[in-house]
């Protein structure tokens, strides 16, 4: 049997599935298996998988498209290794990630598992340092030293500084959780880790750039923004903590979440269900400018709500995912 599954999932993406295969190969550490899940591409993935010739791969090819998170659950469900790893088809690991990570694991019996820095890479997989650096300085990575996390509700929960790409897990530890829940798709990373923390989970840090993430030049669509903001407040309205302070965040995070889902769902003319999202932000946040600029846009012409809400986004200051496009441009 082998000591780590590896799983990639992948959906038309055979222009980036090379590097994140490839980066599996250059391991120093080889006692692994790698599962790829195609979620029935109608690209050359499955011509592109057959060069790869490996006992140690295991090509999943879903009959009909299922979905991503559904498409993960199926290389995690065949996982035979101890420790499990998934990463997206666009990404990729250093070739020392498995040693420093597995090394870790066995060390320490009492981590569940282990996350590391990672790097920033643009389109055509150049590293870029800007961009890395801002990452972890916006996710608080830099202030976190070697070792177990202190506070994991609050790295995962509040921060949400860890990642699941950049993390090696004990197989059981997310048995013991469910792993992936279809109703966070798009939003699993920060369901997991909230999960594993809330179950009492322990994890550790290696502050190593050990993983690469490819920061991608395109625009989010107003489409990809609900998918995710749904999946988001799902998982927010479903939490539960044991003290009242955290109760009290998750409210303020939900209420923040609904009232974002709110203004795109506007946007997107299904103004009923905004409204109603609306009003419970503002249970919980009370009025304010946008709340009240959301309510007036709502019974203007939608096409008249889409310019508006365009053009304000444009004045606004740069977020941090648009801060990171800059950078990895520079």
């Amino acid at each position: 049997m082998p000591k780590v599954t590896i799983c990639i999932p992948t959906y038309n993406r055979s222009q980036y599935l090379a590097y994140a295969v490839n980066s599996v190969w250059q391991q120093t550490y080889s006692d692994f298996e790698l599962i790829i899940c195609d979620d029935a591409s109608v690209d050359d993935t499955p011509e592109l998988v057959k060069q790869w010739r490996d006992d140690r791969l295991k090509y999943i090819r879903q009959p009909l498209n299922i979905g991503r998170s559904r498409n993960m659950r199926t290389g995690f469900t065949a996982a035979k290794g101890e420790y499990f790893l998934k990463f997206d088809d666009d990404d990729g690991i250093t070739p020392d990630f498995l040693a420093k990570t597995v090394a870790r694991l066995d060390n320490h019996p009492e981590v569940d598992f282990v996350c590391t820095n990672h790097w920033i890479i643009a389109s055509d997989s150049q590293r870029m340092k800007d961009a890395t650096q801002l990452n972890i300085a916006k996710w608080g990575k830099d202030k976190l030293s070697e070792g177990i996390i202190p506070d994991l509700i609050e790295q995962t929960f509040d921060y949400q500084s860890l990642q699941m790409g950049s993390t090696l897990f004990r197989l059981t530890s997310l048995q013991e959780v469910d792993y992936l829940r279809s109703q966070a798709d798009g939003c699993e990373d920060f369901d997991l880790l909230v999960r594993l923390a809330i179950a009492g989970k322990t994890g550790y840090f290696l502050p190593e750039l050990l993983m690469e993430y490819r920061f991608h030049q395109q625009q989010t669509s107003l489409k990809q923004d609900i998918h995710f903001l749904s999946a988001k407040a799902f998982c927010l309205n479903d939490y539960r903590f044991s003290t009242p302070e955290l109760e009290k965040r998750r409210l303020v995070k939900l209420a923040q979440t609904q009232q974002a889902l709110g203004l795109r769902l506007i946007e997107q003319g299904e103004v009923k269900q905004g409204r109603q999202l609306l009003n419970f932000s503002r249970d919980i946040l009370g009025n304010s400018a946008k709340l009240y600029g959301g309510w007036l846009l709502s019974y203007l012409p939608n096409e008249i709500t889409k310019f508006t809400l365009s053009f304000l986004r444009q004045l606004r200051p740069q977020n941090y995912t648009e801060q990171v496009r800059t950078a990895s441009m520079s």
